[in-house]
């Protein structure tokens, strides 16, 4: 996962999705897989005997739907519930074919899969081969759209334990928001530059929400009927995938990685032996309007420095609470008043304005979160 000022360059093609709405971003069975593994090696009951809503737009496609369908005796699950969005209520070029499963069913009513959401819930053996899986989920037409907010789907989301999905991008910090009232616990997807949103900074710094396991290497791969390939078969055949290096999990279920130490070295061996051409042989610099370190690699965070240091948001893959204190940020006004930092003059571009972000040598940096050590070495 990149350090610094990278990420805005790897985040472009999710603000450009967000833009237009292009939302449709399906996960694949095997990230997940690997996620919720996270979980149970932590935890073996972190599922057990619990409700699961999956509001994830089309169960019949969605891999987080097979997933816990095919899991269910193996996790102990109570009851599985999985929602869609009406075809209607999406742009007409997302719209995926209907599925013989629908179609052939005694239920289907050609008017009602236009305009209606469905729900698929899971809770018994219905085909009597004396095991749950797949095979014995039951569907019926919502009464609206399926859209999350609604109080049919809200209803759903108070009956449950946990809430996973890969929600609409666009609508992350709405439906982070929609989780966070009911006070439940979660798994999902969302771009990384989320953290910089005042109200999901907030719940990470205050450990009721933190970054999941992650995907493998730093990087995420979906599937999306937008692009032409041959990635899958099923009803998504014919799609491609689209590679993000800036997707991460937020959740506040307890996994293995968030406990472990991040292994430093300490200020004058940093100075001496780092891999960063920034730091080895130069050392750091404090900035123009903030008593603090500026720590622009995550692997740099001298060991033995007292005080307070600013760090990339990637330090969040490595954040462990017992040995870092999250302080605040620096974020050109959203957080950085309350640190003391002094706001500014800086001139880009010719043009000149206040800033009480990060500056270093009369450069602004790019966001920063504040740290320090919960206890020095």
């Amino acid at each position: 996962m990149p350090d610094d000022e990278t990420l805005q360059a790897k985040n472009s093609s999710l603000r450009s999705a967000a833009k237009i709405k292009f939302d449709e971003f399906y996960t694949q069975y095997h990230d997940i897989e690997r996620e919720m593994n996270a979980y149970l090696d932590f935890d073996k009951n972190a599922f057990r005997d619990k409700t699961i809503l999956l509001p994830c737009d089309d169960p019949e496609w969605s891999n987080f739907t097979k997933y816990f369908a095919q899991n269910f005796e193996r996790l102990g699950l109570k009851k599985l519930i999985s929602t869609s969005y009406a075809p209607d209520s999406k742009p007409k070029e997302l719209d995926l074919q209907l599925t013989l499963f629908e179609t052939q069913s005694p239920k289907f009513n050609k008017g009602r899969t236009r305009t209606n959401g469905k729900i698929f819930t899971l809770t018994r053996d219905t085909t009597g081969d004396k095991k749950i899986n797949v095979e014995d989920l039951e569907w019926e037409y919502l009464k609206g759209d399926g859209d999350f907010r609604s109080a049919e789907v809200t209803s759903l989301r108070d009956e449950a334990d946990i809430i996973i999905t890969n929600p609409p991008f666009s609508l992350f910090r709405e439906f982070l928001e929609w989780i966070v009232a009911a006070d439940k616990k979660l798994v999902i997807i969302g771009n990384m530059n989320a953290i910089t949103y005042r109200e999901v900074f907030t719940l990470i710094r205050s450990n009721k929400i933190w970054l999941g396991n992650g995907f493998k290497g730093g990087a995420s791969e979906f599937i999306s009927p937008r692009v032409q390939g041959n990635t899958e078969s099923g009803p998504l055949q014919g799609s491609g995938l689209v590679k993000f290096g800036n997707v991460v999990w937020f959740t506040n279920l307890e996994h293995g990685r968030r406990h472990e130490p991040l292994v430093l070295m300490t200020e004058s061996d940093n100075i001496r032996f780092s891999k960063h051409k920034d730091i080895k042989g130069v050392g750091y610099k404090e900035y123009d309007n903030l008593k603090a370190l500026d720590v622009p690699f995550t692997d740099a965070i001298p060991s033995d420095y007292p005080g307070l240091m600013g760090v990339p948001i990637s330090f969040l893959s490595k954040y462990n609470p017992i040995q870092f204190e999250i302080v605040g940020t620096l974020n050109n006004g959203v957080q950085g008043d309350e640190l003391g930092a002094v706001k500014l003059p800086i001139t880009v571009k010719g043009k000149t304005f206040p800033w009480n972000g990060p500056i270093v040598d009369g450069k602004p940096q790019y966001f920063r979160i504040v740290i320090r050590h919960r206890r020095a070495a």
